[in-house]
């Protein structure tokens, strides 16, 4: 795991060289400091001369100076390095994002993925900064601290070595617990926005039934988990930072009163002495910055490595090697033996066949969870089939690349999604870039022109979250002007106008026949008032596809087409 965290340092060598360069360099600094006190007590105060002393006190503000300059540059600098290599982790995580299937989004909680490519990252950035840069200075601190020490009086140095490596451990015993608590913290972090991002957009419906009592109720929970798993990690870390503190604290007593009894002895000179209480604060300043960094690190691991768990999620649908950019299709469409399960051992479609013309609309219908949905969405490889295949103009659809495959195909759903921009951004999200009049003329084509007209921004109106300011039919009008804009030459409709009212359906119809013509178009209804003139009608059921026609060969052939057509408008007389 470290090998791979070190590898997001190659990018910017120059930045951790100038960080981790400044960060040596002040503590060099700083072990000088307790030997310049000792020749300041020893031989400067001695010899009475004003001049020298005054002297060595301007070159200390000097190298007090320095030194303030390259703590500001560990500090900001070495902040930057983190920065970036989280803002690098960040970029790879998103896109790790987009290559995921649906299958992976479906047993997914938004709130958990929000999480690990935001809070999970922050711990991260900090511990690229404070990382091998505070663990090099610990050693050196204590190799070098130890080292003057033991210049100035062995018993001393052996004495404080002694007490040392006991602080150290139990510092290192509670790191790893804290390292467990707060993986478990991240988890309740990943929960705790799931319940908000679930409260926040179904407050429609919280609200509709009256239950903010129970969604209280639900936050309360997730809130006072997320409580007692911080709370554990806060207790390990006081226990930690308090045994060192008391550690250090005993040790400097314990020196005291030997360097007393050494200075009586007439062993240790006063500025010795004075010089060796410095050194040994300097000597523990290594055990405190392990503690500081003991508070970080179990962040910055247990982030990483959620970090890590989401790039190794391989995306079980891929551009395969020899996948190809198709530019242009006729629109031929064929299933061959196509079998599906959204979850193994449970399969929703076995033995698809069907040919499907270029220009043909077909209609598919039939009972809720027949797979209707299911085998146009297999078109896109929004799913991968489980055997068989399909082909789109004699072309497996595995040798396209994804990208050039989904360019070909429109899709109108019945749950429109909507970004929460303006009008004219929701409109040119069906292919970017394109100009002003291309725009309005999409818009023309939906029949938004006359709501656009009497909006008084226009294109530049801003409809809401997914869409919030505007009606079903408008928000179906936006997504057929998408379409327009895309002008694919295959085009899926699932189930785009069931939701609304029969006059805005009739006037959304007449601009999808428009949208139809000229593209192969797959069509999902549940209403069969809305695809009777289409070219040729696919009953699903349970088996598979039952039957397939036109519709008045269907309704004569009193199949389950028929029975359908009986349920929503009564038998037919004769």
């Amino acid at each position: 795991m470290l090998k791979r965290f070190f590898r997001y340092y190659r990018p910017h060598r120059g930045l951790f060289l100038l960080d981790f360069g400044c960060a040596v360099l002040s503590g060099l600094l700083e072990l000088g400091f307790p030997m310049a006190v000792r020749s300041f007590v020893d031989e400067l105060l001695p010899s009475g001369n004003w001049g020298l002393i005054v002297l060595a006190s301007v070159a200390l503000v000097g190298i007090y100076l320095l030194n303030t300059a390259l703590m500001a540059v560990v500090n900001y600098w070495g902040h930057m390095l983190g920065i970036n290599i989280e803002t690098e982790m960040r970029r790879k995580a998103f896109d790790h994002l987009q290559k995921l299937s649906f299958r992976f989004f479906d047993e997914q909680k938004t709130g958990h993925l929000v999480g690990r490519i935001t809070k999970d990252l922050e711990e991260v950035g900090e511990v690229a900064h404070h990382g091998p840069e505070d663990l090099f200075i610990a050693i050196m601190t204590f190799i070098g601290a130890f080292a003057l020490m033991f210049s100035v009086n062995p018993q001393l140095a052996l004495l404080t070595a002694v007490i040392v490596p006991v602080t150290t451990w139990v510092s290192t015993r509670y790191g790893t617990r804290m390292t467990r608590t707060w993986r478990a913290l991240f988890g309740r972090v990943g929960a705790f926005n799931a319940r908000i991002e679930e409260n926040v957009g179904g407050i429609r419906v919280v609200q509709a039934f009256a239950n903010e009592d129970h969604e209280r109720a639900l936050f309360a929970e997730a809130n006072a988990r997320y409580r007692d798993t911080k709370l554990q990690a806060y207790r390990f870390m006081a226990a930690s930072l308090s045994l060192s503190y008391l550690g250090m604290r005993l040790t400097q007593m314990i020196v005291m009163v030997a360097g007393s009894w050494f200075v009586l002895q007439n062993t240790l000179s006063a500025g010795e002495f004075v010089g060796f209480l410095l050194l040994v604060g300097v000597f523990f300043r290594p055990v405190e910055k392990i503690n500081a960094v003991l508070e970080t690190y179990p962040k910055g691991i247990a982030g990483f490595r959620r970090y890590t768990e989401l790039l190794d999620t391989v995306p079980d649908i891929a551009d395969a090697p020899d996948a190809v950019a198709v530019r242009t299709l006729r629109g031929a469409i064929r299933y061959e033996n196509v079998s599906f399960g959204y979850r193994a051992g449970s399969p929703v479609l076995q033995g698809i066949d069907l040919d499907i013309r270029p220009g043909e609309t077909v209609a598919f219908v039939g009972p809720s969870g027949a797979g209707k949905t299911t085998i146009c969405s297999l078109l896109p490889r929004f799913y991968e089939v489980e055997s068989g295949r399909i082909t789109i103009d004699g072309i497996d659809i595995r040798r396209m690349t994804l990208a050039s495959l989904r360019a070909q195909i429109g899709i109108v759903q019945q749950d429109v999604f909507l970004f929460a921009g303006t009008l004219r951004e929701n409109i040119a999200y069906g292919r970017l870039g394109a100009t002003e009049a291309e725009i309005r003329d999409a818009a023309r084509r939906a029949r938004l022109d006359a709501m656009i007209a009497q909006l008084p921004d226009g294109l530049d109106t801003v409809v809401g979250e997914r869409g919030v300011k505007l009606s079903g039919g408008q928000k179906q009008r936006l997504a057929i002007a998408r379409i327009f804009l895309k002008n694919p030459p295959i085009l899926i409709l699932d189930e785009a106008t069931s939701a609304l009212d029969t006059e805005t359906e009739r006037a959304i119809q007449h601009s999808l026949a428009e949208l139809s013509e000229g593209r192969t178009t797959l069509t999902i209804a549940h209403r069969l008032a809305t695809i009777q003139n289409a070219d040729r009608i696919v009953v699903v059921d349970s088996t598979g596809i039952a039957e397939q026609g036109r519709h008045r060969d269907l309704v004569a052939a009193s199949g389950p087409y028929r029975r359908l057509h009986d349920a929503q408008h009564g038998p037919l007389t004769a």
